[in-house]
């Protein structure tokens, strides 16, 4: 998917607290309920509050994944002394009265009895006095490997569920789905039936399987070569969105059994499930959609099914649909794979008959193929009023469909792909295995993608290319999508990871191979800059504590959708880039190969990659040892460089931005296995880059010859930072003298290093600022946008935090160096696409910052094309800073709101959008948030966007945050908690604030939201952020006022 743009879970700390003698009415008592299903002692598991899963005498302390059982404290403490026998009962007294009224003797009998409960009451007593003190308290003590009792979940009719952990037990497992499903897009509900095969692998009496949502109304099980279907008892736990299918008896090993059940949902309105969207057609006229987003975890959703990306099955799908309508899944339809083979019209007519069968008035069933095996978060369907052009291409129908009045922006699309599917088989050296490739451009979706092996669905800014609106940065977005989704069926569907803690296996090699194939087949859209761009953003989010382990453990749904974030992605991308580098492109592609043909239509794990990498390397460098200390730990290393005549010292530490001391957590200890690069002032060609691998804290390297420079991590092809100590100074004076004497990347990353080493303070500030003076003489995209980059960072927080006029300094600053290559600028689409896309980037921040003449320029122009209605063509490079000059007067926003409603284009809607957030109207950017949560007249999936692009203004910083904060509860049933949506909506509204008060007001907020909430690691993020910002302040505002 591409973002736009072990069984046991920890112990969570809202863990139920009882009383330790007091009866609650959920607890079960299995020694009291003989008759309900008994739970194998592995299949207990903690739960949180909200699971009714009682726990006597435990309570808020974390459990390690291998304390999976404890003892209670009530049978710590012989609660059974509480039963007392019917004869101490009896004999309430020991003495007895005399009727005279003296006091008798006590008997023989009672004087044993006596000495009994007084030696029982003395061992009682000191036993409770050895006892810890823990166990007294709600939390009771934590002691490993004793059975526990009383923690069982109940279904929604109060019987026993006869599973409590998150993932599924691995006793069943599908082999087939037989899918039935009937979309009425009038009622907007949908019904459905499954049939699942499934194989039993130990004996059980329960199958059990993901459900959610869904109107159950009918279960059924078939017996291997059995002909008749048992109706049987289903329970439900929604908390895990689990059903649990009662079998009448044991299911056999090896035997297979058919599940079929009967249900019906509604359509959703978030973007997850089998979801409706709202479009209108030409003639304005409102028509409904509908399509699924399954992945991570919402193929449930839309029918029962196991829900893992592990449990592989084929499928059978049928569709019910409006004979009006089209239908697209993974696999063509009957008709579609036929008409291919046969040419006569006889025949043809006979097949369609076949594949599409009427069922009622104006209703027709489609029939599709048999799947390949594959995981359910794979599976899609469309249902809509489509459009397509299609091409062959070895042996594959490709297809790009959008609705009808968009079909003339799909061409581009359509040869991207073809080149691209082309490319990928040739290096993987694996045909595509499917007989046809679906591009669909969905009108409402969250993601820019989505890699539905055979059916890819896409936004539509990411798939749809208007030659007169859509800019060079909208071209290579779009490669860049389409790019990353095909690699994922080979990376992702043909082999996918096991669980969700290796999602970097299929993110971060579809980035990898986005990249390089837009390389191979696009040079020139210089898709190597973008990337650069990417990892510094993403070693930004991996510098803080907040940050993780490209391959997490993770077992919340929450915790599974915060691994689709930038390291899973960036970071996982490019450790394979510096793989690559080092172990040679030759040897990394055989390694690939073998990966691929040994899991194909499998599952893999980190290991598995290693393995195969290994087996390719044949013992001369053991990849394993190398990458573990790469995935399994966050963060990444910072190189100290000493040279001293021909000696090169390096050292390694961790670089990490140390704002809690409190919360800090660091293995000093640790070390990377570094595979370091360098050139040197007596040669700085590529052939001639040298290789070291740092695999201790410090090491020597002997050049052959004293040197003028060094320089490390060539190209940026590794994933550290470097801090050149006194070389600095040498390499600020190379930029000045000879600045072509290190490549774009190179000088780019000079001056992303820097800039994080002052804001370490390893380096001064002074000493960044001198190293980017020689920008006057730079031309090459990468080390410009980078400079400016984190020139407008700098700028931002003090503009953000009353230091307005120093603020102003820094944009001084940034006129100085850019203010003539912005002079420049030509408000046309001409040149390379480099050179266009830093034309974009340079007006569209002066004309924002009002610098030069930029904005006088673009409002001009502005003016003309609303005199003309619209209908002048404006450069499509520099459109987005015409519209935000134009958007600045409240005449000029008005129109465009209207331009933006009745445009066909995307690209220019996108550019549009953005444009009405710029505004310094309050009362305006707080309507166009508002409007797009309650999706109006602008769509929810642009939310993001347009929180984004408010919180970087002055005005408009606060309001986002007031936003977040007053819809948090909307937000998040709309995108999901933990969803790269709510990722960027955190960061974005948080990201300029640097004062105590506003930490502890973001702190403070989502404490008070729900645990999932306060947890999410986006939001620990943020508050690593702010504490950053004001660390930054604190260390650098004075030295900045004495600078500037």
């Amino acid at each position: 998917m591409e973002p736009f743009p072990s069984d046991q879970i920890q112990l969570p700390r809202n863990m139920i607290e009882n009383s330790m003698f007091e009866e609650e009415p959920d607890v079960v008592d299995l020694a009291k309920e003989p008759c309900l299903h008994p739970l194998e002692p592995d299949e207990v598991e903690y739960e949180p509050r909200s699971s009714r899963l009682l726990v006597r005498g435990l309570g808020e302390h974390e459990m390690d994944d291998d304390e999976e059982d404890y003892e209670s404290s009530a049978k710590l403490l012989g609660m059974s002394f509480m039963n007392r026998n019917s004869g101490l009962r009896n004999n309430m007294s020991v003495y007895r009265q005399n009727p005279n009224g003296s006091c008798s003797v006590p008997s023989t009998r009672t004087m044993v009895v006596c000495t009994v409960v007084l030696v029982i009451s003395v061992s009682l007593i000191m036993a409770i006095y050895l006892l810890p003190k823990c166990t007294f308290t709600k939390e009771g003590c934590h002691k490993k490997n004793h059975t526990m009792e009383l923690i069982y979940p109940l279904a929604t009719n109060g019987k026993l569920f006869p599973w409590a952990k998150i993932r599924l037990p691995p006793d069943v497992v599908p082999l087939h789905y037989d899918l039935v499903l009937q979309p009425n897009l009038t009622t907007l509900k949908f019904s459905g039936s499954v049939k699942i095969v499934v194989n039993i692998v130990e004996v059980t009496w329960k199958i059990i399987l993901h459900s959610s949502g869904l109107n159950i109304t009918k279960v059924t099980i078939t017996s291997a070569g059995g002909h008749q279907a048992k109706t049987v008892e289903f329970l439900e736990y929604p908390l895990h969105d689990q059903i649990a299918v009662m079998a009448p008896e044991a299911l056999l090993v090896g035997q297979n059994y058919t599940v079929n059940i009967e249900y019906s949902s509604n359509l959703s309105d978030t973007y997850y499930g089998f979801y409706k969207i709202s479009y209108k057609d030409e003639n304005s006229k409102q028509r409904w959609f509908a399509a699924t987003q399954f992945e991570p975890l919402a193929a449930r959703s839309a029918f029962p099914c196991f829900d893992e990306p592990a449990f592989k099955a084929t499928f059978l799908i049928k569709i019910k649909r409006d004979e009006k309508l089209s239908t697209l899944s993974n696999m063509p339809k009957e008709l579609d794979k036929r008409l291919r083979q046969l040419s006569t019209a006889s025949i043809v007519l006979h097949v369609q008959k076949k594949a599409t069968t009427p069922v009622t008035n104006g209703i027709v069933q489609d029939e599709f193929f048999v799947s390949l095996k594959m995981s359910t978060y794979l599976v899609a369907f469309v249902v809509a009023d489509l459009k397509n052009i299609s091409r062959e291409a070895d042996g594959s129908l490709v297809s790009v469909y959008a609705i009808p009045q968009h079909l003339n922006q799909v061409g581009y699309a359509l040869n991207t792909a073809v080149k691209l599917l082309e490319f990928y088989q040739k290096y993987f050296l694996i045909n595509y295995p499917l007989e046809k490739l679906d591009l669909v451009a969905i009108p409402d979706f969250q993601s820019g993608a989505m890699e539905n092996w055979g059916l890819i669905t896409f936004r539509e800014t990411t798939l749809l290319f208007d030659s007169n609106t859509s800019s060079a940065r909208d071209k290579k977005l779009i490669t860049a999508v389409i790019a990353h989704e095909l690699a994922h069926q080979w990376f992702g569907n043909l082999v996918t990871m096991e669980w969700w803690n290796d999602l970097w296996l299929n993110e971060g090699f579809a980035t990898f191979m986005e990249y390089f194939a837009m390389e191979e087949v696009f040079p020139e859209l210089h898709s190597d800059e973008d990337f650069l761009n990417l990892i510094f953003k993403a070693m930004r989010k991996d510098s803080l504590n907040s940050s993780h382990p490209v391959s997490s453990a993770v077992q919340s749904s929450e915790q599974i959708e915060e691994m689709f974030d930038a390291l899973s992605y960036i970071k996982g991308a490019s450790l394979l880039l510096m793989l690559k580098h080092y172990l040679g492109k030759d040897v990394f592609q055989a390694g690939i190969e073998m990966y691929l043909h040994n899991h194909n239509y499998g599952s893999a794990r980190s290991d598995d990659l290693w393995d195969s990498m290994n087996e390719i390397t044949n013992g001369t460098l053991d990849v394993k040892k190398l990458m573990k200390t790469w995935i399994l730990h966050k963060g990444f290393p910072l190189v100290t460089v000493v040279r001293k005549g021909k000696i090169i010292s390096v050292q390694q530490e961790k670089f990490l931005y140390c704002v809690d001391p409190e919360n800090w957590t660091s293995d000093a200890s640790f070390l990377w296995h570094i595979p370091l690069t360098y050139i040197t002032s007596s040669c700085n060609l590529t052939h001639c880059t040298n290789a070291y691998l740092l695999d201790q804290k410090s090491a020597v390297i002997e050049l052959p010859e004293e040197v003028e420079w060094i320089k490390f991590n060539v190209h940026m092809n590794g994933y550290y930072i470097v801090h050149y100590a006194e070389d600095w100074k040498t390499l600020i004076a190379l930029l000045k003298k000879n600045h072509t004497a290190l490549s774009p990347k190179d000088r780019a990353n000079l001056i992303n290093n820097i800039f994080n080493l002052a804001g370490l303070g390893k380096e001064s500030l002074e000493k960044a600022f001198e190293l980017i003076d020689y920008l006057n003489k730079e031309s090459s995209t990468a080390p410009l946008t980078q400079a400016l980059y984190q020139l407008s960072l700098i700028y931002s927080l003090l503009e953000k935090n009353g230091e307005q006029q120093l603020a102003a300094r820094v944009m001084h600053r940034i006129e100085q160096l850019l203010g003539d290559k912005i002079d420049k600028q030509c408000w046309t689409d001409e040149g390379t696409m480099s050179e266009r896309e830093l034309r974009s980037t340079l007006l569209a921040f002066a004309c924002t910052h009002d610098i030069r003449n930029c904005r006088t320029t673009a409002t001009e122009m502005f003016e003309k094309w609303m005199k003309s209605n619209g209908t002048m063509s404006l450069p499509s490079d520099v459109m987005k800073a015409i519209f935000t000059a134009g958007a600045k007067s409240s005449d000029g926003w008005e129109f465009l709101l209207k331009m933006y409603s009745s445009s066909v284009s995307e690209a220019e809607k996108s550019k549009m959008i953005e444009a009405l957030a710029s505004t310094d109207d309050v009362r305006k950017l707080i309507w166009l948030m508002q409007n797009s949560l309650e999706e109006e007249e602008i769509r929810a999936q642009e939310l993001s966007h347009i929180i984004a692009t408010v919180s970087q203004s002055l005005p408009g910083y606060l309001l986002a945050w007031d936003f977040v904060k007053e819809n948090w509860d909307k937000l998040t049933r709309k995108f999901h908690l933990g969803s790269y949506t709510i990722q960027n909506i955190v960061s974005w509204s948080t990201s300029q604030f640097a004062t105590k008060a506003h930490l502890l007001e973001v702190k403070s907020f989502f404490e008070s939201k729900s645990e999932e909430s306060s947890q999410l690691r986006c939001v620990k993020e943020a508050i690593d952020t702010i504490q950053l910002n004001i660390q930054w302040m604190e260390r650098n505002l004075a030295k900045l006022q004495e600078l500037l």
